[in-house]
């Protein structure tokens, strides 16, 4: 895709205000930091539960492309503090050695400052049953607002330098055959992303659009996994959600994927393609159907 096109259309479209995580719009799939819930007094508690044809974190795939199945539960407290925890079954490359689980601690506040909101905290990242070195903390900053009929959101995710996110191997040859040519090493990780949304009156659809940057180590880590896999890339997503008449259900059908070239891909490779063994890359565009039920 010509990436200068796709810029001038996101700049024409707005970013939204995420009911999901740190550093994706709604239509992403990204652990979530906060959800719909109507308050009932100064302790709210909200979640969901959705099902994916695939579970990409910036552009990704961390479910080797196959399905997945993610739940998410929130608790937030008037005074603007909160806590959640995120859950997705992980396949083939989102093993992360040997893990078949993400399970995400966040914790954060959020406070409406006029117009803006400002959303900020940490997501844990954790791999139950998987190698050591993998689990590694994240901090996150959102500010989001409206423009019209559109909702703005813009937020930065870093990552210091930790082991899970270091360069053990510097390509993905090393990973297969457990050559560690920098065991130990530390990296950090940085993630900038715009959102947007704009409902579609009297349709029940909301339009959407996300886009992404990574920068982190250019190889892959203790587990043969990577946040930034290629150091630096671009990351995309446009779609739409569908809220089901008299349900709690949303359907979002989109169009995710990355910069990330043939070449760059086949430098990973086994450890990033489906099965791990060479059959294409796990960074591919692809259209991304869910649906979800928040409570």
């Amino acid at each position: 895709m010509n990436f200068t096109y796709l810029a001038a259309v996101l700049a024409a479209l707005p970013l939204a205000s995420p009911a999901v995580a740190q550093d994706a719009a709604t239509i992403d799939v990204s652990p979530p930091t906060e959800l719909r819930a109507a308050p009932t007094g100064p302790v709210t508690v909200s979640g969901s539960v959705a099902m994916l044809s695939d579970y990409r974190l910036r552009g990704v795939s961390q479910s080797d492309r196959d399905p997945a199945i993610q739940g998410a539960l929130t608790i937030a407290h008037d005074s603007g503090f909160y806590v959640g925890t995120f859950a997705s079954n992980l396949a083939g490359w989102g093993t992360f050695g040997g893990a078949n689980l993400e399970l995400d601690a966040i914790g954060g506040f959020k406070h409406a400052v006029g117009a803006v909101t400002i959303d900020a905290g940490l997501t844990w990242y954790m791999y139950p049953g998987g190698a050591d070195k993998t689990d590694y903390a994240e901090a996150f900053a959102k500010l989001s607002g409206t423009a019209g009929p559109a909702t703005l959101l813009a937020g930065v995710a870093y990552a210091p330098p930790q082991q899970a996110l270091g360069k053990w191997y510097r390509n993905g040859v090393q990973a297969a055959a457990a050559t560690y040519s920098d065991p130990g090493d530390k990296e950090d990780n940085l993630y900038l992303w715009g959102d947007g949304a704009v409902a579609v009156p009297n349709t029940g659809l909301t339009a959407k659009a996300h886009i992404g940057w990574s920068s982190g180590n250019s190889g892959l880590g203790p587990n043969a996994t990577s946040a930034a896999p290629t150091g630096k890339y671009w990351d995309w997503q446009l779609g739409a959600d569908y809220a089901v008449p008299g349900t709690p259900l949303v359907l979002n059908l989109s169009w995710i994927d990355t910069d990330i070239t043939r070449r760059e891909a086949a430098y990973l490779q086994p450890s990033f393609s489906k099965g791990q063994d060479g059959r294409g890359s796990i960074a591919n565009g692809t259209v991304l159907a869910s649906l979800t039920a928040s409570f």
